[in-house]
């Protein structure tokens, strides 16, 4: 400063920065949801206790028919942030009502 040399805050002159994009887990979004449940009575009621516990809502859902001791199970959820459905998730993958772990898919608008 005192020989007169000013060097920008940001190591560059303010004009020149850019504003940094925001994080995919701050932006909410529908996500796509499928797993494969035990075929047992009350599976579906704990998915939708996790869900709602984690604050995920459900906006459509479906169960295909199956022959198999496991039903595959497909969830749009409202939009949410990927905080709260990874907590939903995780309680999920917890009980013993999921076969495998669940695959969670973001969608998109555009």
């Amino acid at each position: 400063m005192a020989r007169g040399v000013r060097i920008p805050t940001f190591g560059q002159p303010a004009a020149n920065l850019v504003e940094a994009p925001i994080a995919i887990t701050a932006t909410p979004a529908a996500y796509y949801l499928r797993m494969e449940l035990m075929d047992k009575p009350g599976a579906l009621a704990k998915v939708a206790k996790s869900l709602g516990d984690a604050g995920v809502s459900i906006d459509r859902m479906r169960q295909y028919s199956h022959n198999d001791p496991t039903a595959p199970v497909l969830i749009v959820t409202h939009k949410t942030n990927r905080t709260e459905l990874d907590t939903a998730l995780k309680n999920l993958t917890k009980t013993d009502m999921v076969a495998h772990a669940p695959v969670a898919i973001r969608i998109e608008e555009l």
